[in-house]
């Protein structure tokens, strides 16, 4: 879905002890504010940075500047000097990739640190040990000076209330203009941070267009099919077409972001859908049925790999290498394959789909979370807090300035090469650059593949199609406590059920006593709860 994210899976319902622990590190808080007092919450004033013309502009609704080359000159993000001058600075967060080299051994992280004007260290947690590591630190009490907070923590407002410094004063409406690239990150990005009627935090935005359809377009082009199915019965089609059962190609993987994709084509909601403030989650809809059944016949037709529903953490290599056709996955995958796959494909090219709608016209397509987590900033005098938000704003300089080219490709000659203006990573800055400051904040994304400029025409095509059939989670933002403490365990078993009736393995039928069950154990009290912060915020 536009909120799937095989990161999301990973870290889903492993918070549940930091509740517990969380609660016993909080001390003497006091209670949290009332949820009416969010709606009394302003957001801080969104002021889009104009420093550097985007040659493909972007637009509000969600498609993201485009850039083919990065500025012979950047812009200088700081004249005046490093910004965040003054006591050194510890950040705990986590990473998806190996943990980089640490600063004595690390020439792009001794440089990010000059520019700052201060030491940024940094606990980086591996992903699958994060959960984990948060619980202990929370319920010691030893907190850095920031810490990543995701959305599958637990008691997220009372955790807020008692630990964690109300950003409010510094942040809302106008006063954000002190903080320049902060203020260019979009509004809808910080509905994250809103608890007990303050800002508690800074957002880690992310793109409005969600994941996308992937097919190899190499494969489409050389049998010389149309990428663009209009109905679900062309769609099929092109799955037939595309597979090759005798030579190990398929045109699907993963049964899941499949359903995901039937769900965009029946207008199905993007897992939560509300209306006057009522709130309907897309497994209790009709839509569901129809998506289920449309999967099931794809399945039993042979057009998803064999291995697809025993097999987790493959679909990415089976579409790179040429095992399947289609694929699933988030914005960040389009430059990803090709750097990845490409060296070793002739001709290897892929672009993105949009589902069309099941009988024909147009579908939908599932906007993505503006924000991957919240960062938040353990309780400190004023002077303090004001130096990290001067760190953080300088981690969230925008593309087109130096600092936005320091931090993401490091210092020329050692960590990246110049073809013409665009800097490309060296095998050294590949690995020093993988410092996960993406997991502190960061700036809005941009389209920009410095390796391929020809791609990213495609991708901004991509994006305003999108955008204008874009469906959002209405839930985005939200806070259920029972969803992040109950979906561990009932959300496996409500995915085991769907892939029960995919495979064929369990009726169709048998959903209607799989949506009792999700609803009994927790999915009524999630949609109340959904409702009830809805509501603070309205």
């Amino acid at each position: 879905m536009g909120s799937y994210l095989t990161r999301r899976h990973l870290l889903r319902g492993s918070l549940g002890a930091a509740a517990g622990l969380a609660l016993a590190g909080c001390g003497d808080g006091g209670p949290p504010l009332p949820l009416a007092d969010n709606a009394r919450v302003r957001l801080p004033e969104y002021l889009p940075y104009r420093g550097v013309a985007a040659p493909l502009a972007g637009t509000t609704e969600g498609v993201l500047n485009g850039y083919l080359h990065y500025p012979e000159r950047p812009a200088r993000a700081f004249p005046d000097g490093p910004p965040a001058k003054g006591p050194d600075v510890s950040v705990m967060t986590l990473i998806f990739n190996p943990v980089p080299p640490p600063p004595d051994r690390n020439t792009y992280w001794r440089a990010l640190n000059d520019s700052l004007g201060t030491e940024l260290t940094m606990e980086i947690v591996p992903v699958v040990d994060y959960p984990n590591k948060f619980s202990v630190v929370i319920a010691g009490g030893d907190l850095p000076d920031a810490m990543a907070v995701l959305p599958s923590a637990t008691q997220r407002p009372a955790m807020f209330n008692a630990l964690f410094q109300d950003l409010t004063e510094h942040l809302s409406g106008p006063a954000i203009r002190e903080y320049p690239y902060l203020a260019n990150i979009p509004s809808q990005s910080w509905r994250w941070t809103v608890y007990n009627g303050g800002i508690y935090g800074l957002p880690m935005p992310r793109a409005n267009t969600g994941s996308v359809m992937y097919y190899r377009a190499d494969r489409v082009k050389e049998k010389s099919l149309d990428p663009n199915p209009g109905s679900f019965d062309e769609f099929r089609r092109l799955c037939v077409d595309l597979s090759e059962p005798r030579h190990s190609r398929y045109a699907l993987g993963d049964p899941m972001t499949t359903l995901y994709f039937m769900m965009e084509m029946l207008g199905g909601p993007n897992k939560w859908r509300e209306e006057r403030g009522r709130f309907t989650s897309w497994l209790e809809t009709e839509e569901i049925k129809q998506a289920l059944d449309a999967v099931r016949r794809l399945t039993r037709d042979q057009l998803l790999h064999p291995d697809a529903y025993t097999v987790l953490g493959k679909f990415k290599d089976w579409f790179g290498s040429g095992q399947i056709a289609l694929h699933y996955d988030g914005n960040a995958g389009w430059n990803d394959f090709y750097r990845q796959y490409a060296q070793n494909t002739e001709g290897f090219a892929i672009d993105g789909m949009l589902a069309p709608g099941f009988d024909g016209g147009p579908g939908t397509h599932w906007a993505g979370d503006s924000s991957f987590a919240t960062l938040v900033f353990k309780k400190a005098p004023r002077a303090r807090i004001r130096q990290l938000l001067r760190l953080c704003n300088a981690l969230a300089a925008p593309f087109g300035t130096d600092a936005y080219k320091l931090r993401k490709y490091g210092v020329e000659g050692v960590n990246h090469t110049l073809k013409g203006s665009d800097p490309l990573l060296t095998p050294t800055g590949t690995v020093e650059t993988s410092v996960p400051t993406i997991f502190v904040t960061d700036a809005p994304q941009s389209l920009y593949f410095p390796e391929r400029p020809e791609v990213v025409p495609q991708q901004h095509a991509f994006q305003k199609r999108a955008v204008d059939v874009l469906v959002k989670n209405a839930a985005e933002g939200l806070y259920s406590e029972t969803d992040v403490t109950s979906s561990g365990g009932l959300q496996k078993r409500i995915d085991d059920a769907l892939k029960g009736i995919m495979q064929g393995r369990d009726p169709l039928s048998s959903w209607d006593d799989t949506l009792r069950t999700w609803r009994r154990e927790g999915g009524d009290r999630m949609r109340a709860e959904y409702e009830k912060y809805w509501e603070s915020l309205h």
